[in-house]
């Protein structure tokens, strides 16, 4: 199945958590693709957080949802990850977005993310990845989208993607 994760730091060295978690994510799939970066204001939690690093990478897998989770959130274990508030600020975010055109809606665990529809920071590198997964008016139903200028900004490629 193809999988759509969302990528996201926004503590310590952003960009050098996002490279290691793109290579721990290539040992499922050493083709996969990575969107370019954006650099996107927090959304919600405490105030004072810094702006965040964001892309989207889409991969090929044969793990089940629940196995490709346990990926997910051992990247997040391996950047020393610490939940401390919600949407808090955090060395790596690792987000499931979407698995093929699977529908899952567990108390614990939803695909499609829950929220990514609401989120320029989502959308936009999913657009670069896969146009067809992203409503073509998406700019005007995201919050704070009309200013994309400010709020999303593309700032450029990962290393060795």
């Amino acid at each position: 199945m193809f999988a759509f994760l969302g990528l996201g730091s926004n503590l310590g060295d952003r960009e050098s958590y996002l490279v290691t978690a793109v290579a721990g994510l290539r040992g499922l799939d050493p083709e996969l693709q990575v969107s370019p970066v954006y650099e996107t204001a927090p959304v919600g939690g405490p105030q004072g957080q810094g702006a965040y690093l964001n892309c989207v990478v889409k991969l090929e897998t044969d793990l089940y949802p629940r196995e490709l989770l346990a990926v997910a959130q051992g990247l997040e274990r391996d950047a020393q990850r610490v939940r401390t508030a919600v949407n808090g600020p955090r060395t790596l975010d690792v987000d499931l977005l979407l698995l093929d055109d699977l529908v899952l809606d567990d108390a614990d665990f939803v695909v499609p993310h829950p929220r990514m529809f609401e989120r320029a920071f989502v959308l936009a590198p999913l657009e670069d990845l896969d146009a067809s997964r992203v409503p073509a008016d998406w700019r005007s139903k995201v919050p704070r989208a009309e200013m994309l200028g400010e709020d999303l900004r593309k700032v450029g490629t990962l290393p060795g993607s």
